[in-house]
């Protein structure tokens, strides 16, 4: 059933076509990380091996996506397989970030060499068997359920891909579509220049400011040395905060009788037994909502805590619906 693979006829944007372009972007990043000294280019090279690791979104989209419909023709072989190799490149990552981090430079180069070696041999599976033997067993409507599904997970490609089956101009209509159904990738219309990515979409941190000004809550993050590494400064906190708290001890930031609960807090979130915690309070007349909440990185690891403070006092009175705009 394996055939030389031959994308030059698909779309620009059919399933293979955009594994293909993802393919190019990776061993450009590969050779790169090759190229780079860990440890006098070391923020060259922990930014290029972050890029690398966007292959996550290539894993996902294969495992989500493509291999089931695999499995529904008949062939599992990639789910056992294949599935099984992208978690041994996982591990690899996993344990090379480790070492960047530690600046472990005596293993760092040799287990780049083992994760780009890996990769690359992935790449050849892929290109020899896996996308060969999809073409030949998929049908165009099974492709289109593939892109269909795509959307929502992405691709490690800077811009998105062109859409699958082609659109004409002709056909385009506008119709409503509920932001959480729409998944479409589309091309910036504003400049990106000073501005951070995160999880979905960019600000500057002027922006960042002021969403966190504007916001209605009092929030505080403690990172997970206990020290107060943030707060937002809105029009009306409700209990009020200086900028000497900043790198303070949180347990300094407390009155003695609420101490001991908040290092308890602390000691469950840093455990990992807790998550959350919630208060309410009545204070100078006013209804309190307190809320802590654990903050923990893609590995759950303990990354502080944030406490979120916010009147509620007229959000509980609220009684009934209000649907007109009564400006006037």
């Amino acid at each position: 059933m394996n055939e030389t693979l031959d994308i030059s006829t698909l779309p620009a944007g059919h399933p293979v076509s955009i594994y293909s372009k993802e393919k190019e972007l990776i061993q450009r990043l590969g050779e790169e990380l090759q190229g780079t000294d860990p440890e006098s280019e070391k923020q060259k090279f922990y930014n290029v091996f972050n890029q690398l690791q966007q292959i996550e979104r290539r894993f996902e989209r294969k495992e989500n996506q493509l291999f089931p419909v695999l499995e529904h023709k008949g062939w599992t072989g990639p789910s056992k397989n294949m599935w099984s190799f992208h978690d041994t490149i996982r591990d690899q990552f996993r344990l090379l970030r480790k070492k960047i981090e530690n600046s472990d430079y005596s293993e760092i180069n040799q287990d780049a060499h083992y994760l780009i070696s890996s990769i690359f041999r992935l790449l050849d599976v892929e290109d020899s068997v896996l996308f060969p033997n999809a073409l030949s067993l998929l049908t165009e409507e099974d492709w289109k359920q593939v892109r269909k599904g795509e959307e929502e997970i992405g691709w490690m490609l800077p811009e998105e891909p062109a859409a699958y089956p082609e659109v004409k101009e002709e056909e385009e209509e506008e119709e409503y579509i509920h932001p959480s159904q729409d998944h479409t990738r589309r091309e910036l219309t504003f400049s990106t220049e000073n501005t951070a990515h995160y999880d979905e979409g960019y600000m500057t941190v002027e922006q960042v400011n002021l969403l966190l000004k504007t916001m209605p809550l009092d929030i505080t993050y403690v990172d997970e040395n206990d020290k107060v590494i943030f707060y937002n400064r809105g029009e009306e906190r409700v209990f009020p905060r200086s900028a000497g708290i900043i790198g303070r001890e949180v347990k300094f930031c407390h009155p003695p009788k609420s101490v001991g609960t908040v290092l308890r807090i602390l000691e469950e979130f840093r455990k990992g037994t807790k998550n959350e915690s919630s208060f309410w309070i009545n204070f100078k007349g006013r209804l309190i909502y307190i809320r802590y909440f654990a903050v923990r990185d893609t590995e759950k690891k303990y990354r502080g805590v944030i406490e979120m403070s916010q009147d509620i006092t007229d959000i509980k009175n609220i009684e009934g619906e209000k649907r007109l705009l009564d400006w006037d």
